[in-house]
């Protein structure tokens, strides 16, 4: 089954894990200095915040899957949407290791799908390199 992802950067980590602990009604399943993430049942999304220095705000959306298979089953679409896509094997990002695929929207917004198959020490510093089909102009950290 597949679960929606949606990643917000935020100014305070502290005030929006109150908020958004409030607001879910659980606290995260996931905490750390700089990053929080809940894995919610119901509605069956990972939500996923961080201070991480980006402005407030949507950082990207994405679908997480519960297989590698299911991950190149979604890629593969992409591609024959006529999107071109990033992908990225083994990556470190936002403390746990995954294989990701990278999409911009045709309004420019960034979508993510991935398979995460452990857990890491670090937040992870992957760089999706600069393009116009995944991240636009700049380059963005992976989460």
């Amino acid at each position: 089954m597949k679960r929606l992802h949606v990643h917000v950067a935020v100014d305070s980590l502290e005030q929006s894990i109150g908020f958004y602990s409030t607001l879910f009604g659980v606290e995260p399943s996931v905490t750390k200095d700089d990053y929080a993430k809940w894995m919610l049942e119901d509605p069956k999304v990972n939500f996923a915040i961080s201070a991480r220095g980006r402005a407030g705000g949507v950082d990207h959306l994405g679908i997480q899957v519960e297989s590698d298979g299911e991950l190149r089953e979604l890629a593969s679409r992409l591609k024959t949407a006529g999107e071109a896509t990033q992908d990225q094997e083994a990556t470190t990002c936002c403390y746990a290791q995954s294989n990701k695929s990278w999409v911009a929207d045709p309004s420019g917004i960034r979508w993510e799908t991935f398979f995460t198959f452990g857990d890491a020490a670090t937040y992870g510093e992957d760089e999706v390199q600069a393009s116009t089909a995944c991240c636009g102009t700049q380059q963005r950290a992976c989460c």
